[in-house]
């Protein structure tokens, strides 16, 4: 499983890169594996305001279909439109090409609650 050390997971597998006064999101490693071959990604629009835990989009996959919950609030301001065409890059590329949606965060201390690679390690382990 890679479990890139820069970035910061929350504990719905989503991960979270801090790009300055923007916020990056993507699912992790793990989280695409356990759901299998991605078939379709439904995210938000650019403007659209996301809450803390809160759904803000949903990836399918063959064998099912699972929410994906906001590990920060914001506001949208980037959305990864290239996952409509190509869904697959999730499972090919997760902390690359498959990012998600880049954010303004409406309160980055929030990013300090998620884990560091280490800690989102030992939950999957857990699982």
């Amino acid at each position: 499983m890679s479990l890139p050390k820069d970035l910061r997971y929350s504990e719905e597998h989503e991960w979270v890169k801090d790009e300055g006064d923007k916020l990056r999101i993507g699912i992790t490693d793990f989280a695409q594996s356990e759901l299998g071959d991605i078939v379709f990604v439904e995210l938000p629009e650019e403007g659209d305001e996301i809450e803390l835990d809160e759904p803000f989009g949903s990836v399918e996959s063959v064998k099912t279909v699972s929410e994906l919950y906001a590990p920060v609030s914001g506001k949208v301001v980037e959305v990864n439109e290239e996952l409509e065409d190509s869904p697959e890059f999730v499972n090919e590329s997760p902390y690359e090409k498959a990012w998600m949606i880049v954010v303004e965060p409406t309160d980055k201390s929030q990013v300090d609650d998620l884990m560091d690679a280490d800690a989102y390690q030992e939950m999957t382990e857990d699982e």
